[in-house]
């Protein structure tokens, strides 16, 4: 399609959202973007549907086919709605739950997906202001509803919004009900959104819920009498204009610590996340202020979520005396380590656990399950995954924690989704249990490596925003599938994984053989002789292809830690090198 071709095209549709279907602000807003003579954001706002895909919706907010707007998440409820209509036309009730986050029009947009679903005839539960996404997961499992949604763009920049949906196990939808709801709200039209419900069909929630939460949170408590030796420790929390400010402090004090310091000025409520550039607890600068804060009172540790409370960053004083934050696959390796270790000191293992990593996670966290003999489970990244593992094995097998590299951790089956209050609160127990031990918490996990083996995991990401970023990076997959590196920092190529054909290859030895997952992914996996693993896929959330690097190192002693962690990032440097990174 050439530009002019295009331009037209988004003209023609961008015109449909100037009748009264829309309302005034809308049209005005695709008036002024038809009348600039720069047609970028109309071009973008109108090339293509914003696709409720698999995990819901996610896009810029504004007017437009391609934004976050009420006709969109609109159309998604209406999907939805259709759709639970049918699966669960055998009760006299459905049922709901809606929540929200900080970012700006999220409260509008949980009230009019409240109005949609009322329209429906489908009762409502609907926060009466912000809550952390694993409340909402938490929410419908408790009060036995249906589905659920929560507004939320995770960690993505301000002008990002969007829209996650849930079914009646707390858990993200998966098949085949994802697909199915995809196909349904495909077939949704503007003029078949039935918007303003009758408000009997409407329960603001809160409070109680809350209660009957942090209830349960505390029960993830596997050293009460740690506790109360080292209650007194000081923790540092930041939301980071989140919704973690609701739950997360009073889940730490829940488990019993009385010394928590808070950042008053990321404390402020704000979709506009104005202390940083972007709310993303993985990167050094949305952590500043917090590690600042700690320098000044000494703190014992760092934590801080991202704007839906889902993902937990942590920080921890090296042997320097400097606060670093510690990497999701090594946050996941603190909480197995510790889960597994405590539930064998208090006697509650019965032989039947499990635990649960995806699979471009660290392969440590699999090599402590192997060693201390639980079982463990490989699932492509989200949580739904997990949450669906979890499901299979209910009431056979008992799930005692999970995790992925990008900061999530989910510490109980009561929340089926990443669940940053249970996991600061679990965390904040880890550091008194190392400190109950002499050791701080980055020693603990020096020590982990020196039990279990040492291995540098690094993410990298590029980039490609738009139709054309789009076609870039469907690009490279298809070289790096079709033209696999042969050597790889230094070491000769052995398996490569491909999740798309869900078959493994040795190319060395010609062999083959199938990967045991129920569904294809657009996922690549590289294994070199000497243990490098290197994981290749493109965001399905964000304008992104992801390469998750992890190399293999010796360590022999604590000292020479920092030896190892410089040989290992000097390889990871190298191979990203190699591939043009």
């Amino acid at each position: 399609m050439d530009n002019n071709e295009l331009l037209n095209k988004v003209t023609s549709k961008a015109k449909e959202w100037l009748s009264e279907t829309y309302d005034e602000k809308t049209r005005q807003e695709v008036r002024r973007m038809l009348e600039s003579e720069d047609k970028t954001e109309l071009i973008d706002s109108f090339y293509k549907q914003l696709e409720f895909g698999t995990g819901g919706l996610r896009g810029i907010m504004g007017a437009g086919i391609n934004r976050m707007n009420i006709y969109t998440v609109g159309a998604a409820t209406q999907g939805l709605s259709n759709y639970l209509k049918v699966n669960f036309s055998e009760l006299d009730e459905i049922k709901v739950a809606i929540g929200h986050d900080c970012r700006n029009n999220s409260r509008l947009f949980a009230e009019t997906c409240a109005g949609v679903f009322a329209a429906n005839g489908i009762k409502v539960l609907l926060f009466d202001d912000l809550r952390p996404t694993p409340e909402l997961s938490f929410v419908i499992r408790e009060f036995k509803c249906q589905s659920g949604i929560i507004l939320t763009a995770s960690h993505n920049p301000k002008e990002y919004n969007g829209y996650k949906a849930y079914w009646d196990d707390g858990s993200q939808i998966v098949a085949p009900h994802d697909v199915n709801i995809v196909n349904e709200v495909k077939n949704i039209k503007p003029e078949d959104i039935k918007f303003n419900g009758p408000d009997e069909l409407i329960t603001i929630i809160g409070e109680e819920a809350d209660k009957l939460f942090l209830k349960k949170v505390k029960t993830a408590s596997l050293s009460p009498d740690v506790v109360e030796r080292h209650k007194d420790i000081k923790i540092v929390y930041t939301p980071i204009h989140g919704t973690g400010v609701k739950l997360i402090p009073a889940a730490i004090r829940a488990f019993g610590f009385t010394n928590i310091f808070n950042v008053p000025e990321q404390d402020v409520v704000s979709g506009n996340f104005p202390t940083v550039v972007s709310p993303n607890p993985e990167e050094v600068a949305a952590m500043k202020m917090a590690i600042e804060k700690a320098k000044k009172i000494d703190a014992d540790v760092v934590m801080a979520s991202d704007p839906d409370a889902d993902r937990i960053g942590v920080a921890v004083k090296n042997d320097k005396g400097e606060f670093i934050i510690v990497n999701g696959n090594q946050t996941a390796l603190l909480f197995i380590y510790y889960i597994i270790i405590k539930m064998k000191e208090n006697g509650q293992m019965k032989g039947n656990e499990f635990i649960v990593k995806t699979i471009v996670s660290t392969e440590l966290i699999a090599e402590i399950a192997r060693k201390n003999n639980v079982e463990y489970f490989d699932v492509y990244t989200g949580f739904k995954f997990i949450a669906e593992v979890i499901r299979e094995n209910e009431g056979v097998k008992k799930y005692i924690g999970g995790g992925e590299e990008s900061f999530g951790f989910m510490p109980a089956d009561f929340v089926r989704d990443k669940d940053a209050v249970t996991s600061c609160a679990l965390m904040a127990e880890i550091t008194a249990w190392a400190i109950d031990q002499g050791k701080t918490l980055y020693e603990l996990l020096q020590d982990i490596y020196l039990e279990y083996g040492y291995s540098k995991e690094k993410m990298k990401y590029v980039v490609r925003k738009g139709q054309s970023g789009a076609a870039e990076i469907q690009k490279i997959m298809e070289s790096l599938r079709n033209n696999p590196p042969k050597i790889l920092g230094g070491s000769d190529l052995e398996v490569v994984k491909d999740y798309l054909s869900l078959k493994e290859k040795n190319v060395l030895t010609g062999k083959e053989s199938d990967i045991n997952q129920k569904t294809t992914s657009n996922v690549l996996q590289f294994f070199t002789k000497d243990g490098t693993k290197i994981s290749v896929r493109p965001s399905g959330t964000e304008p992104k292809i992801k390469f998750y690097f992890e190399v293999k190192g010796q360590l022999t002693s604590r000292e020479g830690f920092d030896l190892a962690e410089e040989i290992a990032s000097s390889k990871i440097d190298s191979i990203m090198e190699e591939l043009g990174l």
